[in-house]
């Protein structure tokens, strides 16, 4: 065990002392240390029920003979922090949550990890850390939110969001944006559509990290509470077997995810979150390699925002073991996981309770929404290095777009714009200066192309940016720009009616101008520095860029 350097021998009586002050006894002292790494909060929702998580998990590390110790790590809402400053210290966080548990394991020398993570940055940075730390760990994902109801509607946060594009439009009332407010919500979870958090859980099964169906079981199920002593007794057999992360997070497994998250049309920020999990294991995972399976892999599942249906439907339907079960041609089924068997195994038994249901949230592969996995990588004299789009979620008469760009510096000079109504049809909002450097931390555009959305203009106007979008994102939305506009990337000298020319099905994005007139532009382009302090400005120095996953160098 590693924690006999912290507890055997006599050298070792003041460390047992201090361990008995927490009032452990020698019989506990002897056991496996096992951490509890929580990410409970009493500001975020998906994170405000982990401590009954946490009290359930710890409940089966007991019964399987081990010692638990919790700690928390911090935990942003990106809903709350959308749309001013607070949110450039989103992505930033990630490596904070990653740091602050290696940390904690390394000094306190534990034998193994539970972790609870929710929410868009702290699922990756927990998962980075389990890669970075290699010791036996199980993780469980805290739980979609339920979707609210409105005029006998399902609705969630960006129902919130775009209608405060439909109201700048008159399309609705105030009084109506205030139900929308008190219905979207109701109750603790992680937003109930397929956006960033939910995406990242579901890759964590797939990656073969969490419980079978874990994923998709929603926080105020009861089915959570037994998956979280299941994964607190199943953590004991990791550490008395070594299975350890580097075992079950192979490249092979790494696609696997990807696979999946092509199949359910996932968030673009996984994008970022896969790379930097897989660089902690010395894997690298090229943006090139998401568009080979998403050209190969069907589109299956038509999950909010893309579609109607919520994940509560998709855990309806059967959740990630089916949609596993419907791709599984597509998958390296011999994966080990953390419940000790292999993918295959987990999900041969997979149960689809409601039949009816399955068949249109979860589709078969020879009868997909798109063809095509939900994400595309486009390259072109506008972004040499690569940008991403959630293709899944463009209607078709957008694939192919050509228009006047309209340059904005800061994601507020492009939202005061389009709610002042000085966009028109067929422009391409290019917002630049919010990538990982520039930004500094990559902001997401949620309110820029929530309120796009809800004034009908999804289907005639573009957004393009070095910065990114939120799962909630929908229509013609290109993000992760590279290189970005702060290291002198083309879309740092893009002016106002410059033709910008968007081919998806090809995987090009250009700007219409001359190589020469491009490099013309480059040298005369001076960067124009920001006054930064504290943790965005040691951020800035060291995040690479988008399309290396933002992680530090």
């Amino acid at each position: 065990m590693r924690s006999s350097i912290i507890k055997k021998g006599i050298q070792r009586a003041p460390n047992r002392a201090l361990l008995k002050a927490l009032g452990l006894t020698d019989t506990e002292i002897e056991r496996p240390f096992i951490a509890v790494v929580n990410s409970w909060n009493e500001y975020v929702p998906g994170h405000i029920y982990l401590d009954k998580i946490s009290e359930a998990v710890k409940a089966g590390i007991r019964i399987a003979g081990g010692t638990p110790f919790e700690f928390n790590t911090i935990g942003i809402c990106d809903g709350i922090a959308m749309g001013h400053e607070g949110m450039k210290y989103s992505l930033p966080s990630r490596e904070i949550i990653a740091d602050s548990i290696e940390l904690m394991i390394q000094s306190n020398q534990m034998d193994g990890i539970v972790s609870i993570p929710t929410c868009d940055k702290i699922v990756p940075g927990h998962l980075m850390a389990i890669a970075r730390l290699n010791i036996p760990s199980i993780v469980i994902t805290g739980g979609p939110m339920q979707p609210g109801t409105c005029n006998d509607e399902s609705i969630d946060l960006i129902s919130v969001f775009e209608g405060l594009g439909r109201y700048n439009v008159r399309k609705i009332t105030e009084n109506q944006i205030k139900i929308l407010e008190e219905c979207a919500c109701p109750g603790a979870g992680s937003c109930a559509g397929l956006f960033t958090a939910n995406t990242m859980a579901c890759l964590t099964e797939a990656l073969g990290m969490s419980l079978t169906g874990c994923a998709t079981c929603h926080a105020i199920d009861a089915r959570k509470i037994r998956l979280a002593k299941e994964s607190g007794m199943r953590i004991m057999e990791l550490v008395r077997k070594n299975i350890t992360p580097k075992k079950i997070m192979t490249p092979s497994a790494f696609e696997n995810a990807i696979t999946v998250d092509m199949a359910i049309g996932g968030s673009t920020n996984t994008m970022l979150h896969l790379p930097a999990i897989a660089n902690e294991l010395g894997i690298t995972l090229p943006l090139d390699v998401f568009d080979g399976i998403s050209r190969n892999v069907p589109h299956i599942t038509n999950l909010r925002p893309g579609g109607n249906h919520s994940m509560f439907d998709l855990d309806r339907a059967g959740g990630i073991p089916v949609v596993m079960q419907r791709i599984k041609d597509y998958l390296n089924l011999e994966c080990l996981t953390v419940t000790g068997k292999t993918l295959i195994e987990n999900i041969e038994n997979a149960v689809v309770l409601n039949s009816i249901i399955s068949k249109e949230v979860i589709r078969t592969a020879d009868k997909p929404y798109h063809k095509e996995g939900g994400i595309a990588v486009l390259y072109g004299s506008l972004s040499p290095d690569g940008s991403v789009v959630k293709q899944s979620a463009v209607s078709k008469k957008m694939l192919i777009h050509k228009g006047p760009a309209r340059v904005f510096d800061s994601e507020e000079d492009a939202m005061m714009a389009i709610m002042k109504k000085k966009i028109k049809r067929r422009d391409v909002i290019v917002i630049r200066y919010e990538g990982p450097k520039g930004g500094p931390g990559m902001r997401e555009m949620l309110s820029a192309t929530s309120a796009i959305t809800g004034m009908g203009l999804s289907a005639s106007i573009a957004l393009i940016t070095d910065g990114r979008f939120s799962g909630g994102t929908r229509g013609p939305c290109i993000g992760h720009v590279s290189p970005e506009a702060a290291e002198g990337g083309p879309i740092a000298i893009v002016k106002d009616g410059d033709i910008i020319e968007i081919n998806i099905p090809k995987r090009k994005l250009d700007i219409k101008l001359s190589k020469e007139e491009i490099d013309r532009r480059l040298r005369k382009w001076i960067n124009p520095k920001k006054k930064l302090s504290g943790v965005l400005k040691r951020y800035s120095q060291l995040v690479s860029s988008a399309d290396r996953g933002a992680i530090f160098l």
